[in-house]
């Protein structure tokens, strides 16, 4: 059985850097960009907020839509993440485990 797999695009702040990812672990993969423990863009524009994130059956299906995601024009992102979270607030609350 493949594992899930989930989207998320991570902010600098509001109408800030943005980044696309995907993972199989969400909540280990958000703590790791918010505590700098991967080196890069993320790091690099201190991306540490969670700002949306889209559950997948499968891990490929998730890379799939990261893949078309990067391709879309920044104004497209935006209404995706103002679709889910208006305020842009962080969402790591809502999927951090206990």
């Amino acid at each position: 059985m493949e594992k899930a797999g989930f989207v998320y695009i991570m902010a600098s702040a509001r109408n800030g850097t943005i980044y696309i990812g995907v993972t199989s672990d969400l909540p280990k993969r958000i703590w790791e960009h918010r505590n700098d423990v991967i080196g890069g863009f993320t790091r690099k524009y201190g991306c540490h907020r969670l700002v949306w994130y889209e559950a997948h059956d499968s891990i490929d299906a998730a890379r799939h839509r990261e893949l078309q995601m990067k391709e879309w024009q920044r104004a497209w992102k935006l209404r995706e993440i103002e679709g889910l979270n208006p305020e842009w607030d962080d969402l790591y609350d809502r999927i951090a485990q206990p």
